[in-house]
């Protein structure tokens, strides 16, 4: 009877002992990801569309909320998820408008906008081109319309 005490404190002390050390070898989560380079055209397209409602244009604002909308899917598809953290937050679902905001004013943000879309398409990855290349010629058209 005192052999097995004392098999059962040897027993209980070195699980004890090994509780650190096995909490030492637990990796650490990997840090956050680095932001989406699409977020910058993210906030582009909801500050025109919020632009182009406040000038009237309604259908240069339901333009670019789809293309932060396909752009927000894409960045959403893209970032990894880490087990056990929380998706990271979306941005604001619309931005407020300048004030006084004019037709011309919106025509430079979207000009803005296609030169900032038609650089990033030269450098993002093959399956991601299209997508902003395709929010380029949208800016593009845009001006056409509004001129």
């Amino acid at each position: 009877m005192i052999g097995e005490s004392a098999f059962s404190r040897r027993g209980v002390l070195l699980a004890a002992a090994t509780v650190p050390f096995v909490a030492a070898c637990t990796p650490e989560p990997p840090p956050p990801p680095p932001p989406d380079v699409l977020e910058d055209l993210v906030g582009a397209a909801l500050s025109d569309a919020a632009l182009a409602t406040a000038v009237g244009a309604v259908e240069t604002a339901a333009a670019r909320t789809e293309h932060a909308d396909r752009l927000r899917a894409e960045i959403g598809r893209a970032t990894p998820r880490v087990p056990g953290s929380t998706p990271p937050p979306s941005p604001p679902p619309s931005v407020a408008p300048p004030a006084g905001g004019t037709r011309e004013m919106l025509v430079t943000s979207l000009q803005a906008a296609q030169k900032q879309a038609g650089d990033l398409a030269v450098t993002v990855g093959s399956h991601r081109v299209g997508l902003v290349a395709s929010v380029a010629a949208g800016c593009a058209s845009l001006v056409e319309a509004l001129s």
